[in-house]
């Protein structure tokens, strides 16, 4: 199978130089195997997402000496996909509708009986509010507008999502690559019960949005068979919950690998408000792409 792997931003800031590593790690890895390096704009927080951010992306990558294969996918033009792939999950009664605020989260997890929030990927993981709401027989309710959870504990019990077992526990596993940085990775394990202590319910269809990251990017990788998802380190909790929904709905798992994240001199991670680090701030301050390789540590082209 050919090696395909992509580059994924969201057009609602400059692209910086922890984007800048993710991009052409991916990408000399798919040319080094022949492979193909696919654009995707994650676009679907349209209250953010700005033409000129997108603009800018095609720009700067430009400006690295990367090139894409084949069209650029977008979000925004996949919407009917979603809505149809959580129909399909409400109906199968995996989803329930949640009302909760993120300071109603905070304030249920901060209560005297639960101790210290824990957080997630998502952030504090959700106290199961909401949980007891009715969810749909598949018939009888339709499927809200609102905001909608994923029940990890009835997913846990679906076929399919648990594909293995060590003595009595059922686990779900996806194949971690390497790091490009010499530290080999393997088979990566995780269990219901560790998906319900460091993950809990998340959110599988955001009110503003109709869908969410999690539900998007795992449609999206299969729809563009993505054989190899390149991407930071603090992505790697997500994974548990996309080889989930990719087992849910019947869709392959790539291979992951979660590489190191550039920081500041502080040891903060970049964000796109550091205008500073921006990829077009180092364009404009006469630097090359081969000084941009250069201060992440690759190699030049």
């Amino acid at each position: 199978m050919t090696f395909r792997t992509r580059f994924a931003p969201s057009p609602t800031g400059p692209l910086h130089l922890g984007h800048a590593y993710s991009a052409i790690l991916a990408h000399d890895m798919a040319r080094a195997r022949g492979g193909q390096f696919l654009l995707r704009i994650e676009d679907i927080d349209r209250s953010r997402a700005r033409p000129e951010w997108e603009d800018l992306i095609f720009e700067d990558l430009t400006w690295l000496g990367l090139g894409w294969d084949g069209p650029v996918m977008r979000q925004s033009e996949r919407l009917d996909s979603y809505s149809e792939t959580l129909d399909a999950l409400w109906a199968r009664g995996l989803l329930y509708p949640c009302t909760c605020k993120r300071r109603d989260i905070a304030e249920a997890a901060s209560a005297p009986q639960e101790g210290a929030p824990i957080l997630g990927p998502d952030g504090i993981i959700y106290p199961g509010t909401c949980r007891a709401k009715p969810h749909s027989d598949g018939h009888m309710i339709p499927r809200p507008s609102g905001a909608l959870r994923l029940d990890m504990a009835q997913a846990a019990l679906a076929n399919g999502v648990y594909t293995q077992r060590i003595g009595t526990t059922r686990v779900a596993a996806f194949e971690e690559l390497g790091n490009g940085e010499g530290i080999p990775r393997g088979l990566v394990e995780f269990t219901p019960d560790e998906i319900d202590r460091d993950i809990g319910d998340v959110v599988i269809a955001r009110r503003d949005m109709g869908t969410s990251y999690h539900l998007a990017v795992v449609l999206d990788d299969a729809a563009q068979g993505i054989t190899d998802v390149v991407r930071g380190a603090d992505l790697f909790d997500a994974t548990r919950i996309h080889v989930i929904l990719q087992r849910l709905l019947g869709l392959p798992t790539p291979r992951y690998h979660h590489h190191r994240l550039i920081r500041d001199q502080h040891g903060k991670r970049l964000a796109k408000r550091d205008d500073a680090r921006a990829i077009r701030t180092y364009r404009e301050d006469g630097l090359t792409p081969g000084d941009i390789r250069c201060m992440v540590g690759l190699p030049q082209a």
